[in-house]
């Protein structure tokens, strides 16, 4: 799952991005409103997480902005502002949920998982391909009676993968979508984790196969033998 962040306290920006990292989701954390406006605009989110007070523009009219622009993406704002009035303002405005600042990173997560639920498009827990599944909620890699834990990245981009059966998906928009848009990695880490996740799926007995088309990019496909 893919997440927009858009907090102007760094420290507090980082700490959430952790935690969410830490449960597998992938995150872009920009810092002021314009800049979210701009990446929910452009970017392919599940959802999105915004401070209702950033410089630039506030949080309510990014809301406001993606939703009359026909943009349906989930959000969930985060404020200090805990009065009725702003949360009805938030609410009218489009978000999805309100969340009070100060928060526990435990009814973030719960708060997270329920705008994702509620997804115009519904996208299972588990992802099932051949004799293959992958856990969203674990992480965990399941091939029959075989499974394995997987790493942060190799989890995020087999989730991609999974998400985009029988599409290419070029090293460029999987660099974007799996490190995220401003990262400062180089195409060729790509192509290491496309060979770590090849040799998983291998290990385990897996019936998926990532195929490579030159000059397009990676697919992954059941074998059919």
């Amino acid at each position: 799952m893919k997440l927009l962040y858009a907090e102007d306290e760094r420290a507090l920006s980082e700490a959430v991005v952790d935690v969410l990292a830490y449960h597998k989701y992938s995150v872009d954390a920009v810092f002021d409103g314009a800049e979210a406006l701009a990446y929910a605009q452009s970017g392919e989110y599940d959802g999105i997480i915004l401070d209702v007070m950033m410089p630039k523009l506030d949080g309510v009219s990014v809301v406001r902005r993606l939703r009359e622009g026909g943009n349906k993406t989930p959000v969930l704002l985060l404020t200090a502002k805990g009065e009725i009035e702003d949360r009805v303002e938030g609410l009218d405005a489009g978000a999805d949920d309100y969340l009070p600042k100060p928060f526990a990173m435990g009814e973030l997560l719960a708060r997270v998982r329920a705008m994702l639920r509620r997804k115009e498009t519904y996208t299972p827990d588990v992802l099932t391909m051949g004799n293959t599944s992958l856990d969203r909620g674990s992480g965990i890699l399941i091939v029959g009676e075989r499974q394995s834990e997987l790493p942060n990245l190799e989890y995020k981009l087999l989730e991609t993968l999974m998400l985009n059966t029988g599409v290419y998906l070029s090293t460029e928009a999987l660099l974007c979508r799996v490190w995220g848009y401003d990262t400062d990695a180089e195409l060729g880490i790509v192509w290491v984790y496309i060979a770590y996740l090849r040799k998983r799926l291998s290990a385990l007995g897996s019936d998926l196969i990532l195929r490579t088309r030159r000059n397009v990019g990676y697919s992954l496909e059941v074998c059919r033998g």
